[in-house]
């Protein structure tokens, strides 16, 4: 896994770069961090693929594409404990402008967006 996340952090930074959005190199690279942590525990695919567009001008998607189809859990805290699994999707969530799933007939890609466009 380890080596999976490494490539893909350097995908990440590479392209966020190439677009002159290095300020969003930090959020990019926990985002992808746990997609692909997360792909690993729950996959069983031994293959991931990652990917990292602008939908628009003012977005960056970050999104990891393996060959499960089981959908990933969110679990909101209550406000009492944080929850023994899930917390990477909360992170995912609290990180991004919005994130989502979208399912193949032969895998699924989970992603999140950042929002890229000056502030």
């Amino acid at each position: 896994m380890e080596e999976s996340a490494g490539v893909a952090r350097r995908l990440v930074r590479t392209a966020l770069a190439a677009w002159h959005l290095e300020r969003l190199a930090d959020e990019g690279v926990l985002i992808v961090s746990e997609l692909v942590a997360n792909s690993v525990q729950h996959s069983n695919s031994r293959l991931i693929r990652i990917v990292v567009t602008r939908p628009s001008d003012t977005h960056v998607r970050i999104g990891v594409v393996d060959k499960s189809r089981t959908m990933p859990e969110f679990k909101k805290s209550n406000g009492d404990s944080l929850p023994t699994s899930g917390r990477g999707l909360l992170l995912i969530d609290a990180l991004t402008e919005r994130w989502g799933t979208d399912l193949y007939r032969w895998g699924k890609q989970v992603w999140g967006e950042l929002k890229s466009e000056a502030e």
